[in-house]
């Protein structure tokens, strides 16, 4: 963890010289310890007033422990003398409860003879003697102020830095300390991570530094700068800067996806139809983009126009590559990409750079497919949804692939149609399409046996079986990896039931869904799981 506190300088530790000369009595020119505090202030960039207070803070402790902790004392030092006043503080009250705090009426009268206007509930103010308070005392002294003026110091680093936070800051390296490089950025110190360094890239004590600033936290210890060198939003703010229509607001950057140090892909757009966005963010004979090339040590970094179209998104996101056709999943954030085999190699792209870069780019999982393996692939499907219909409802193979042929793929689909859909196909008549359905209704009801004997095998509770929503495959599924009460599905989140992604040293790493091959959406697996613990919490 790296702690960023400027330590004091000169001004301060003569600032607490001052103090201990004052509180022993060795004499001090008051104005000059206004100087002085002046000079802390200015060189902390902390409020002067701020520093009095402590002070007065600080000789009120040392006070309490010379005449009692049980006083109220009160320190005041004036702003414009120096001159420092200890007073203690008495409540005017009927009947005294706590002599070192209250007074009658006519004792505070006695002791302020010419202030006849007192009455119960003002306070009297009695002023205490200047006398050596002692070295411990002063010493503590000492730590409350140094206390105070770090604890500003600190809170005003950190309103600083909290309002750069999604900017890039330009430093000097100060050290490097196992591989996380230390950056002076003038008042405070920054930390970029071995992990948001650009790899190979070498830098060296005194270089100065450019980095992007994605988290600053506040902590007991102090405040924390993280830089960042790998973020996708570093080369965006990088554009920001080289490219006056993005600064301008006229194009704006849809999405930035990097893969740091080797490629990127930026995607952006143009507010007036009379702009390119692409040849304004390249610049005159690509000067624009070489020199944020330059500053990402060589990063090639492709440009590409948004459009609403998605299809002709994709297929620029995956240039080079001729695509063939686009198959698009919204619901699942899917995309299918079928192009030739020449074209394979540079839609992947090395070590699938460039079709990882692609998906990040547009928010969706892409798979790509040659033409002769989406042959195959619909081949295998017609010919399993065949075998399904044969196997179910008894039909010869002509039949099956008849029905398939004509869009229906599922022992479900041909139970909710009707006989006029179905005979509408050539070579069956109504009483076929009757048959047809009945013997689907009835494969579906012993279906729903077999599962109901599963899931009691399984010990699924019957809380999880009547959950809205959920399908008897989804049961099965869950009762064998052993989720089977309502409580146990309550506690799962939307990236255990669809899958998803997690970080594992570094690395992202795909995670199985129980539920993948249903193909829920995030919206519906949220609204399942929030079902089961609307139920289960309430209970």
């Amino acid at each position: 963890m790296f702690y960023i506190i400027k330590i004091s300088k000169w001004a301060l530790a003569h600032f607490f010289l001052g103090v201990l000369k004052i509180m022993l009595n060795k004499g001090l020119d008051k104005l000059e310890l206004l100087r002085i505090v002046e000079a802390v202030a200015n060189e902390k960039s902390i409020d002067k007033e701020l520093v009095i207070d402590s002070m007065e803070s600080a000789i009120q402790k040392a006070a309490l422990t010379k005449f009692g902790n049980d006083n109220n004392i009160e320190v005041m030092i004036d702003r414009e003398s120096g001159e420092i006043k200890i007073q203690k503080v008495l409540n005017i009250v009927e009947n005294v409860e706590d002599p070192f705090r209250e007074i009658t009426l006519g004792s505070a009268i006695k002791i302020n003879k010419e202030n006849s206007s007192l009455k119960v509930g003002d306070k009297i103010y009695e002023e205490l003697p200047q006398i050596d308070f002692g070295r411990i005392a002063a010493q503590s002294a000492k730590q409350v102020i140094s206390s105070r003026v770090r604890e500003a110091e600190k809170n005003r680093q950190y309103d600083d830095f909290i309002d750069k936070q999604g900017q890039i800051l330009s430093g000097i390296i100060k050290r490097l300390e196992y591989g996380n490089v230390i950056v002076d950025l003038g008042k405070a110190e920054g930390v970029i991570k071995k992990d948001e360094l650009i790899p190979r890239e070498i830098l060296k004590t005194g270089d100065r530094v450019k980095a992007y600033c994605y988290e600053v936290k506040k902590e007991l210890k102090g405040h924390q700068i993280f830089l960042s060198r790998a973020h996708p939003q570093f080369l965006a703010k990088l554009f920001f800067q080289e490219v006056p229509e993005i600064y301008e607001g006229t194009i704006e950057i849809k999405s930035v996806a990097r893969d740091p140090g080797s490629r990127a892909k930026i995607c952006v757009h143009s507010q007036d139809s009379s702009i390119d966005p692409v040849g304004a963010c390249v610049g005159m004979r690509g000067s624009r983009v070489q020199t944020i090339v330059n500053e990402l040590h060589g990063e090639k970094i492709d440009i590409i126009k948004w459009t609403e179209d998605l299809p002709t998104l994709i297929s620029e996101s995956l240039s080079p590559a001729e695509i063939q056709k686009v198959l698009i999943d919204q619901e699942n954030k899917r995309i299918d990409i079928i192009l030739t085999e020449e074209n394979l190699s540079k839609a992947i792209g090395r070590r699938g750079q460039n079709v990882r870069l692609a998906s990040k780019l547009t928010n969706y999982e892409i798979d790509i497919l040659t033409d002769k393996e989406d042959s195959e692939r619909r081949q295998a499907e017609f010919k399993e949804r065949t075998e399904t219909l044969i196997k179910n409802l008894e039909v010869d193979e002509t039949l099956g692939q008849l029905l398939v042929s004509e869009g229906f793929n599922s022992i479900e689909e041909i139970s909710q149609s009707s006989p006029e859909d179905i005979s509408k196909i050539e070579a069956i008549d109504e009483e076929t399409a009757k048959e047809l359905i009945s013997r689907s209704k009835d494969t579906l009801i012993k279906e729903i046996e077999v599962v109901a004997n599963k899931l009691k095998e399984l010990g699924v509770e019957e809380e999880l079986i009547n959950l809205k929503g959920m399908t008897q495959g989804m049961l099965v599924i869950l009762g064998q990896k052993n989720i089977k009460r309502l409580s146990d599905f309550a506690d799962l989140s939307s990236d255990e039931l669809i899958g998803g992604f997690d970080e594992i040293k570094g690395k992202k790493i795909r995670i199985e869904g129980y539920l993948e091959e249903f193909s829920l959406s995030r919206k519906e697996a949220d609204e399942l799981i929030m079902a089961a613990r609307e139920i289960a919490y309430k209970q």
